[in-house]
């Protein structure tokens, strides 16, 4: 009996395993499928443009706003509080250091990830998980037209420049509300001129790589996690389900691909 029970028992262990382990081959397979793919011009046909198109004026106009509120919020709690605290403690040599460790390398990809995974990731769930469940994606096949192309390649190019742009608008906000905070406590003694530089003065030249490396890694595979987890649905699948499993594995992506690459430098 028992003897019966262990290939039952393994089965229930390996296949969830065999089944991430896919997932993950899949996203590195698409991830290289983008780079390869994105530099041909003779990809970028009027529906692919158009895609793209529409999908950043989403990403960056629609999650501007969200962006910036997030961003004066930090400011105001790590940057104000930064400024007035090392200033009473008679460090403000340090405020430069400090802020491009916690807010540019760390806390500003992780925001703007989430913030992207949370309106981005769903439109591209809910937008490719009806076209996977309406059984579309077999219709493009049978008209010899590549699904990657038309769906997954100018989302993850556009969620990827997002990335980059609202990552960059986030810490320059970030920067300018907590100089605003910390000015209003008197803590401030230099310009805005002078805190911008004391800032991007403390920036290694790794740190001015890492950053747009980090923003783009964590646009794309955000655009990538949504885009496999809708293709990969089944018709017994429902759109809410999809929805967890895109935001589950978004959040993921998003906390290691940050990880590994502060590491990395």
């Amino acid at each position: 009996m028992t003897g019966n029970r262990i290939p039952s028992v393994l089965a229930g262990i390996g296949r969830p395993v065999s089944r991430k382990s896919r997932f993950l081959a899949r996203l590195a397979a698409q991830a290289f499928g983008v780079i390869r793919e994105a530099p041909r011009p003779g990809n970028w046909r009027r529906t692919v443009r158009y895609e793209f198109a529409r999908s950043l004026r989403h990403s960056v106009a629609g999650g501007l706003s969200p962006t910036l509120i997030a961003a004066a919020l930090v400011g105001l709690a790590l940057v104000g509080q930064a400024l007035f605290w090392l200033g009473t403690a008679g460090q403000a040599n340090l405020v430069g250091p400090i802020l491009v460790a916690v807010l540019v390398r760390e806390i500003a990809p992780l925001v703007v990830g989430f913030l992207l995974l949370g309106r981005t990731g769903s439109v591209i769930l809910a937008e490719i998980g009806a076209v996977r469940l309406a059984g579309q994606v077999e219709v493009l096949e049978a008209q010899g037209i590549d699904p990657f192309l038309i769906l997954v390649l100018p989302r993850a190019v556009a969620t990827a420049v997002a990335g980059f742009t609202l990552g960059m608008m986030f810490v320059l906000a970030a920067l300018l509300s907590g100089f605003a905070a910390g000015s209003a406590l008197g803590q401030v003694p230099k310009s805005l001129a002078m805190f911008l530089d004391t800032v991007v003065s403390a920036m290694r030249p790794v740190d001015f790589a890492l950053f747009p490396i980090k923003m783009l890694s964590i646009g794309l595979l955000v655009s990538l996690v949504c885009s496999l987890t809708a293709l990969s649905a089944s018709q017994e699948d429902e759109l809410g389900d999809l929805m967890a499993r895109g935001f589950t594995g978004g959040v993921l992506v998003i906390m290691i691909t940050s990880v590994v690459l502060s590491l990395a430098a």
